[in-house]
């Protein structure tokens, strides 16, 4: 990972923990698996993912995503991402 990667990620998990949430990043290590360098954000007090599927699939977010969801209103939050994820 590039240095400045790296700094835009900790900036986001500083922005994450600001609002309440924690940005948790796919611990695999293939990077032809699927979840790959993706994210999740998680409510710190309830450990609950933040930002959801309607289906019971896991969300794994880009860090331009997680960015674009940590600077977007609370209240337009649920359509923000493809319009199939919900707050």
């Amino acid at each position: 990972m590039e240095t400045s990667e790296k700094v835009r990620e900790n900036r986001l998990r500083r922005m994450a923990e600001r609002q309440g949430y924690k940005l948790r990043k796919s611990g695999r290590r293939d990077p032809r698996a699927w979840d790959y360098g993706t994210y999740q954000i998680v409510h710190s007090a309830l450990g609950s993912l933040a930002v959801a599927q309607k289906s019971s699939r896991e969300v794994n977010l880009t860090i331009d995503e997680v960015e674009r969801w940590l600077t977007t209103d609370k209240n337009r939050r649920t359509t923000l991402l493809s319009g199939t994820l919900q707050r």
